[in-house]
C-alpha cells in the first residue's frame, strides 16, 4: 500500500498521462468530499456556512474594540491587521486541530477501501479552505472601511498564502499518522491550541513586542501570518521570513512522505 501512495503523491512530477489522470481525480474527489461536507453540515441552516462569516464578525468586532483601547493603536491601522490574524489563525487552527483525528474519522474507508491518505489530509485542507474564502468577506468589509494600507504589495499575500497551505497540507497528514498512532495527541493539542493562540502575532504584530523576539523566532505560526498580512499592510516581508517558511514546507513535506511511506501499511491497524 505504501508504495503505490507514495508514487501517487509525487505523480505530479511524473509524464504519465495516466498517472496524471489519476492525480487529477483524487484531488477533485477530495474537493467534491469537503465540499459535500460543508453542505451537509449547514443543510437544515438558514445562513449555511455564514455562520461562521457570523462568528468572525464577533470576533473581530469584540477584539478589535477592547485591545484597541489596551494597546491604545488607531483603529484604522489595528482592525485590519486583526481581521486578517484572526481569519489565517481559524484556518491554521481548523488545520492543526483536526489533523490528529483526521485519519480516525476515515477508519472505515481507510479499513475496507484502497485510499490514498494524501487525499484524505487534501480533503480536510479542502474543508477549511471554504471556510477561509467564507471568512474572506469579513476581510474585503474591513479594508473597504479602512483602505489606508492597501497598495500594490496586497498581491504578494497570494504567494504567502499558497505557501502556508503547502506547509498546512504536510501538517495534516504528518500530524494524522502520529494522531492515529498516539491517541493523547489529539486532546494534548486542544489544550495547546487556546494558550498558542495568545502567543502568537494575532492581536499584535511579531515586532511590536521585542520581549517576544525569542518565541516569534520559534513560532511558525508567526511566520504563516507574517508572510500572508504584512503585504496587506503594505509591508514586505523579510527574506528570512520567506526562507523560513518554504524551509519548513521542504523539510515537513520530506517527514510527511517518509512516514507515509514507512507507516501507511499499518495504519489500517491503528486506526
Amino acid at each position: 500500500m505504501s508504495v503505490p501512495e507514495t508514487s501517487s503523491i509525487t505523480a505530479g512530477a511524473s509524464r504519465d498521462p495516466s498517472q496524471m489522470d489519476n492525480l487529477r481525480r483524487e484531488i477533485a474527489l477530495a474537493w467534491y468530499f469537503a465540499w459535500s461536507d460543508t453542505r451537509a453540515r449547514y443543510k437544515r441552516s438558514v445562513l449555511g456556512p455564514f455562520w461562521l462569516v457570523l462568528s468572525t464578525i464577533l470576533g473581530v468586532g469584540g477584539l478589535g474594540l477592547v485591545w484597541s483601547v489596551i494597546l491604545d493603536v488607531d483603529r484604522e491601522t489595528f482592525l485590519p491587521m486583526l481581521t486578517v490574524g484572526l481569519v489565517l489563525w481559524q484556518l491554521v487552527a481548523g488545520c492543526v486541530v483536526s489533523a490528529a483525528n483526521v485519519f480516525h474519522s476515515k477508519a472505515s474507508i481507510i479499513k475496507n477501501m484502497r485510499t490514498p491518505t494524501w487525499r484524505i489530509s487534501l480533503q480536510q485542507l479542502f474543508t477549511q479552505i471554504v471556510n477561509f474564502v467564507h471568512n474572506l468577506v469579513i476581510v474585503a468589509i474591513v479594508l473597504a472601511l479602512y483602505p489606508a494600507t492597501l497598495s500594490p504589495l496586497a498581491f504578494l499575500s497570494i504567494f504567502g498564502l499558497l505557501l502556508v497551505l503547502a506547509n498546512l497540507f504536510w501538517v495534516i497528514q504528518l500530524v494524522g499518522f502520529l494522531g492515529a498512532r498516539y491517541r493523547d495527541l489529539d486532546p494534548l493539542i486542544n489544550s495547546i491550541m487556546p494558550v498558542l493562540f495568545f502567543l502568537s502575532p494575532v492581536l499584535f504584530r511579531s515586532r511590536d513586542f521585542e520581549g517576544l523576539d525569542v518565541f516569534m523566532t520559534i513560532n511558525p505560526i508567526a511566520y504563516w501570518i507574517e508572510v500572508v498580512r504584512d503585504p496587506v499592510q503594505g509591508i514586505v516581508p523579510s527574506l528570512s521570513v520567506y526562507a523560513v517558511t518554504i524551509g519548513m514546507a521542504v523539510v515537513g513535506w520530506i517527514l510527511a512522505l517518509a512516514m507515509t511511506r514507512a507507516k501507511a501499511a499499518r495504519l489500517p491497524f491503528w486506526v
